[in-house]
């Protein structure tokens, strides 16, 4: 089985948007997403739409061209067109054409807009995170022949290579996070240290005693053991610390 040009320049797609540094910018990522749908896929313009954190309200975010910046514009500001409903369903939207009887029209507001612009046909495909909905992709399509099925898979992996980046970085925050975590109990924990050692030499007690006492005075007191662990590290040790009784 021979491979063809397209075929190859799908999986250079695939690894441009998947394989990204991880402070990568995400608007340039998903503008990218864009540009390779175009690219590879028989469609006018591409476009992406992005639900807020409540997974109601839909903001445009990038397109392919200005045609499509403003057709991802209309939609919102009309509540209104593919890209919103495949966004908010999380669901892939077939190829729907725009030039039917005014009746049988999904969008008869945007519709409208979008025949003056030369769109003739509409699709999108959904962006996601696991558990997460993000949006949509939106394509934009001029004249025949429209995207099959089988490019609407294509475009349907494309996102998801884009999803699979921002999924890895989400990962990266929320290992920074835990990392951050550690350090600070690690941080804390050589505090605590310093202040047995000094809190031993001080009563002389072993250090089990000194971490003891400690923990005990900052419970009855409701205080953090690590403030106190700090004040004592610096030589400020509270009276009821030296009082040699338990």
């Amino acid at each position: 089985m021979s491979t063809t040009d397209r075929e190859i320049r799908i999986a250079h797609a695939v690894l441009d948007l998947t394989h990204r540094r991880a402070d990568f910018d995400v608007l340039e990522l998903l503008h990218d997403l864009t540009a390779q749908t175009v690219a590879l896929m028989p469609v006018r313009c591409a476009g992406i739409t992005v639900l807020d954190s409540e997974g109601t309200e839909a903001v445009y975010v990038t397109a392919s061209d200005d045609l499509c910046l403003a057709l991802e514009e209309d939609q919102s500001e009309l509540n209104e067109g593919p890209c919103l409903d495949s966004a908010r369903s999380q669901r892939p939207l077939p190829v729907l054409s725009l030039t039917g009887p005014p009746g049988s029209i999904r969008w008869p507001r945007f519709a409208p807009r979008a025949r003056r612009a030369g769109v003739t046909a509409v699709a999108a495909v959904p962006l996601r995170l696991p558990q997460v909905p993000l949006g949509a992709l939106n394509l934009l399509m001029a004249e025949p022949p429209y995207p099959g099925s089988r490019d609407l898979r294509l475009a349907q992996a494309l996102a998801d290579a884009a999803s699979g980046a921002l999924a890895f970085r989400h990962e990266l925050a929320q290992k920074d996070q835990i990392l951050g975590q550690l350090q600070t109990a690690l941080d804390s924990r050589l505090v605590i240290e310093q202040a047995k050692g000094a809190l031993s030499v001080r009563l002389d007690v072993s250090l089990d005693e000194a971490f003891q006492r400690l923990r005990a005075h900052a419970r009855s007191r409701r205080h953090k053991l690590t403030e106190l662990s700090a004040q004592v590290a610096r030589g400020q040790v509270p009276a009821e610390l030296l009082d040699p009784t338990p």
